[in-house]
């Protein structure tokens, strides 16, 4: 597998520019298989599970034209059985389950896959996709269940608050008879976008962003054209950079009123905090940041994709401070690696406590997931000597071309192929 290797400590300043949401892209993609025409979906991240995305669609027989955006015609699915081998190399997969019940009337899927972070589990898909009128049958990791004729609206809480699951009854009621409500839904502002995508495509969805999302279905959706909300973690994660680096970073392209909790947190540190409309910067003035404390939940709570980052933020900050993790059981795989360089760690169940050191030191390390593996790139770049991080397929799956950007930023990095 590819590997990075980075001469440190550099100090990451200037300009970058956000790439669109992978985690509102996603859903996105999987629900225009409802149109039955032409749609364009503007400002789609290069990514890898991106491509895995859309080469699932490609054997479903969706025709996909990639140039500055996504063409995608939708007007024939030619099977309901999309092969394994994609449906396990990442966790949203998932989303087909609502959009191909509705097309062909049936489905036949392997359990997703993506990062090992903890358990994610199906049920509450399962669940909302019965409700709504599906027949659904799991059987030795694989989905098969049908549909007489088409979903019919109902009442659907949540038992716990699921993007996921949020995500996939959406796209279920969305041509659904009669009225859905989701009670307990999650208020990401990816399932924002969602809705605001298939409403432009001619859905009736109301309360997305609230606790209670009321869909109207429709007969049908016509096709348009979409452009995907700024990444609002790559975004966190560059103003983490400057916050390690106590230099500043501007990053353009974004929308800061998705990141409101995390901004709180960096102004915490002693970090000067700027916005404007569509981006935000962080100025440290040289200064070493204070640590924080963080408890991560659902929207708008501090996100558990930011975790990692600011893990690394307190190793090297004045203080002591505990995060703790509610969310993924998994998340803290990356610790012992960050000890390898020098951090003073100590961790119990899902609460990692951070004395602050002044510097780390190079080593050689490996990624376990997307949001570990962009954290250990940012040791790298402030610790003394090289640093060799493995397996690094994982911010590929999340971060769009990663290196040129840091290395526009001062970042001293070079990708090894294998």
């Amino acid at each position: 597998m590819d590997k990075f290797i980075i001469k440190g400590p550099v100090k990451l300043k200037g300009k970058v520019t956000i790439s669109g949401s992978k985690n509102a892209a996603l859903p996105i993609l999987f629900a225009s298989l409802l149109i039955k025409d032409i749609v364009e979906i503007k400002n789609v991240p290069n990514l890898k599970d991106i491509d895995i995305a859309i080469k699932i669609l490609i054997k479903l027989g969706v025709k996909i034209e990639r140039k500055k955006s996504l063409i995608i015609n939708a007007i024939n699915i030619l099977q309901c059985n999309p092969p394994s081998h994609l449906i396990k190399s990442i966790r949203a997969s998932i989303w087909i389950l609502s959009p191909l019940l509705k097309r062909t009337g049936k489905v036949n899927v392997s359990f997703p896959g993506g990062c090992s972070i903890g358990d994610r589990p199906i049920d509450l898909h399962i669940n909302s996709l019965k409700i709504l009128g599906a027949n659904i049958n799991v059987k030795k990791n694989y989905i098969k269940g049908y549909i007489k004729t088409n979903f019919k609206g109902n009442i659907i809480c949540m038992k716990n608050i699921s993007v996921g699951a949020t995500i996939t009854t959406i796209i279920a009621a969305t041509l659904a008879s009669n009225v859905t409500i989701i009670e307990n839904a999650a208020k990401e502002p990816e399932i924002q976008d969602l809705a605001n995508f298939l409403n432009t495509m001619g859905a009736n969805i109301q309360g997305a962003g609230t606790n209670k999302i009321v869909i109207e279905g429709v007969k049908k959706l016509k096709g348009g054209v979409y452009t995907i909300i700024s990444d609002r973690i790559e975004t966190g994660t560059f103003l983490v950079a400057a916050a390690i680096c106590k230099s500043k970073i501007l990053c353009k392209n974004t929308n800061p009123n998705n990141l409101n909790i995390v901004l709180n947190k960096l102004k915490k540190t002693g970090a000067e905090i700027e916005i404007g409309k569509n981006w935000c910067s962080i100025n440290m003035h040289g200064k070493r940041p204070k640590s924080v404390n963080i408890i991560t939940g659902p929207y708008p709570n501090f996100p558990t994709d930011m975790q990692s980052q600011f893990a690394l933020l307190n190793l090297i900050s004045t203080g002591i401070s505990t995060i703790k993790e509610n969310i993924f059981k998994n998340r803290f795989m990356y610790v012992p690696e960050l000890i390898r360089m020098g951090a003073n760690i100590i961790l119990k169940k899902n609460i990692l406590k951070c004395k602050g050191i002044k510097s780390l030191s190079g080593s050689e390390v490996i990624a376990t997931d997307l949001r570990a593996s962009v954290s250990l790139v940012l040791a790298g770049c402030i610790a003394s000597g090289i640093t060799i991080i493995n397996n690094i397929s994982h911010i590929d799956r999340g971060y769009e071309n990663i290196e040129n950007k840091l290395s526009s930023l001062g970042a001293n990095i070079k990708r090894i192929k294998y």
